[in-house]
């Protein structure tokens, strides 16, 4: 499970006061709400890349508010991808595995379209491509937690199935927070949706005029 308690983040005049929400263990929980509201930052401060100004950040039931990102043993798909430029796509994807990585590498391949384009530089990659090895590079260690920003916002239709049926495959085995607008991704994916608003989760969150938290 992954959570925040009483998170507050003030940064260049931009506030968020005492957020708490849960995502129990093995639920795929979406998080929605305007642009600019602080979706990224809360993944950034459950990533550790970002330092609350107080609350609690809980991760398998276990304070991990003071550990560094590494501790935290955590997937992540930032917004903008972050691949490493001067590397493969495979040595991308494999970047986190210890030992012979090529098995792992080519199963993530072959589930994200990427097998044609392994040993082309990442400097080279289109935004949607740049996604799909940022992706593959996060589920690459089999994390049992997962955060994803807008991890289809670059994508094509057929490609985005693709995306979405890896991750369905992660269904009820881990923990997944996913950052998206897209309403379409909340609903084949989400059991709970979480909205971000006037700097607090409203509830109930509704997608599509259902309730589904």
């Amino acid at each position: 499970m992954l959570s925040l308690q009483e998170v507050c983040v003030e940064q260049a005049g931009f506030v968020l006061s005492n957020v708490s929400f849960t995502v129990e263990a093995g639920q795929y929980a979406a998080l929605v709400g305007p642009t600019g509201c602080g979706k990224t930052t809360l993944l950034e401060v459950l990533t550790g890349l970002r330092r609350a100004k107080s609350g609690l950040v809980l991760l398998r039931g276990e304070d991990v508010t003071s550990w560094l990102p590494a501790q935290r043993r955590l997937g992540y798909v930032p917004q903008d991808a972050a691949v490493f430029p001067a590397m493969t796509v495979a040595q991308n994807i494999g970047f986190s595995l210890l030992g012979d990585s090529t098995k792992r590498v080519q199963e993530l391949a072959e589930a994200l379209n990427l097998t044609t384009i392994l040993h082309r530089k990442a400097v080279n990659l289109s935004g949607g491509e740049a996604q799909r090895v940022a992706l593959a590079r996060a589920l690459a260690p089999k994390p049992d937690i997962l955060l994803l920003d807008e991890p289809m916002s670059a994508v094509d239709d057929e490609t985005k199935l693709a995306m979405r049926r890896v991750l369905q495959e992660h269904h009820g085995t881990t923990t997944v927070l996913h950052v998206t607008h897209q309403l379409d991704e909340l609903e084949t994916l989400a059991d709970v949706v979480l909205e971000l608003r006037g700097g607090v989760i409203v509830e109930p969150a509704r997608v599509s005029g259902r309730s589904v938290s």
